[in-house]
């Protein structure tokens, strides 16, 4: 095989989304703007992703550096895009032909299939140059689809806020790679990894690394750079916050575990540092920042942020075991969200949909299989065996313990056992209260669907769990190796 067929089947996957992108704006330029025309859009976004996630059992295997450089893949890769595109296929599945709420355009599934573009992207990343490129293809759809709902001040406002906060993030990331590039005279990953070892590392170079990896941990929602988090997942539509809450998170996480793991492979004492500071400081304040909500897409962003602080401790541990253990929640806490927000986005009341937690009241009633999912997903991301969440919580407190982390590990229990209480507390409201206004009968066939398959997995991982483990362990011993 020369290099020429390498390049196009090692980058499959993205050709097509770009070609995809290609597509559907032309469409949604040349066809009639109706409900049929949406419609179009919808079906050939979820036809390629579908696609670009067959083409990865087409991707050569081994590692394969192509682009001179600039784009690897790797059994890493091809893990998490797979998690990629199924997040972002639930998402566009989860979009109703009726939900309105000005995602009921066109031009929004452009915008996610060039954001999900950016995240392959991201995730295959080998330079500094490409790593910021994918960074910023997936962050500027994203804070367009976040202010979509054009006649909603709390959308506005909460896509102003990304882009705010977000273009600061980008600012401390660049500001990191500049130093990195002016201390080891390359933005090459691997290049990068080969200058560090066996050497003194400047303190340059540490500081750096940390304005890097700050402004990636915004990407992931961790403490201290949460602070957008809750605004924007109240204000964006709820199909856009269900996309923000799965999607962007697993392709970060995927790029996070290339850079500290890659590049910095050998300084692994400064960043497990840091790591410790951002897992601890996202466990609490994910924790006990839910506990006060009274909107549910708020609670579920501090979720969101605790979650990571949970896989964060993963990365933390600084092993092999830390490393897979990650790929083992990320996988878990995929299916969760898009089952949890396939039931938020079920929430209506009169047509109209609802968001406070108070709305749940009763539904075990009203909504018995509704409420049954509920339960199971909550218990879940609380961490109750024998469900998908509890195996997540267990492996990365396993790697953290086995990597001398006590303290972390007994932090990250402590705070969710505080988390269970927000979790349980739904769980009371559905079972052991009284609806005063139940909401609308019904589920959505879009949603029926994802929900399923989100509890299919949860319930049934613990029989799929050996499987997951080697892939996992797999994919860390290549990376170490």
């Amino acid at each position: 095989m020369d290099f020429s067929q390498i390049t196009l089947s090692a980058a499959l996957p993205e050709y097509i989304l770009a070609c995809l992108s290609l597509v559907l704006v032309l469409v949604a330029a040349f066809s009639p703007a109706d409900e049929q025309n949406m419609k179009t859009v919808r079906s050939l976004s979820l036809l390629g992703y579908a696609l670009a996630f067959g083409a990865i059992f087409f991707v050569p295997q081994g590692t394969h550096v192509i682009f001179n450089g600039l784009f690897a893949v790797g059994p890493l890769g091809y893990y998490m895009k797979g998690l990629v595109l199924i997040g972002a296929f639930f998402a566009a599945w989860l979009v109703s032909d009726g939900w309105g709420d000005g995602v009921d355009r066109p031009e929004y599934h452009v915008l996610i299939v060039l954001a999900v573009l950016g995240m392959m992207v991201m995730i295959s990343a080998n330079d500094l140059l490409s790593l910021y490129m994918g960074l910023e293809l997936q962050s500027l759809p994203l804070y367009v689809v976040a202010a979509m709902r054009t006649g909603s001040l709390k959308s506005s406002e909460a896509g102003l806020k990304y882009f705010l906060l977000g273009a600061l993030s980008s600012g401390l990331l660049l500001y990191g790679a500049s130093l990195i590039y002016g201390y080891t005279g390359t933005t090459n990953i691997s290049e990068i990894a080969a200058s560090l070892s066996g050497g003194e590392v400047s303190a340059g170079i540490t500081i750096g690394m940390v304005f890097l990896l700050s402004g990636l941990a915004f990407k992931i929602s961790a403490a201290p750079f949460h602070m957008w988090t809750p605004d924007v997942y109240e204000g964006a539509p709820t199909p856009v916050t269900a996309l923000f809450a799965i999607v962007p998170k697993v392709a970060a996480m995927g790029l996070l575990l290339n850079v500290s793991y890659v590049a910095f492979a050998d300084i692994s004492v400064q960043w497990s540092q840091i790591f410790i500071a951002l897992s601890v400081a996202s466990m609490i304040v994910g924790a006990t920042g839910a506990i006060m909500q009274q909107n549910i897409k708020r609670m579920m962003a501090y979720s969101s942020i605790a979650h990571m602080g949970y896989a964060l401790a993963g990365f933390a541990a600084a092993s092999e075991a830390g490393f897979s253990s990650v790929i083992i929640y990320m996988t878990t806490y995929l299916f969760m969200g898009a089952g949890a927000f396939a039931i938020i986005l079920n929430m209506r009341r009169d047509s109209v949909p609802v968001e406070k937690i108070s709305d749940l009241t009763g539904m075990s009633s009203t909504h018995p299989l509704l409420a049954a999912g509920m339960m199971i997903i909550m218990f879940s991301m609380a961490g109750i065996p024998p469900l998908a969440g509890f195996f997540g919580k267990w492996y990365v407190f396993l790697a953290a313990v086995n990597a001398g982390l006590l303290p972390l590990a007994v932090i990250g229990v402590l705070t969710s056992v505080i988390g269970a209480f927000y979790y349980l507390r739904i769980i009371k409201l559905m079972y052991f209260e009284d609806a005063e206004a139940p909401l609308d009968k019904g589920l959505e066939r879009n949603n029926r669907l994802v929900l399923l398959v989100s509890l299919g997995v949860i319930t049934l991982f613990f029989m799929g769990i050996s499987r997951v483990n080697e892939a996992a362990g797999f994919i860390a011993l290549s990376a170490f190796g």
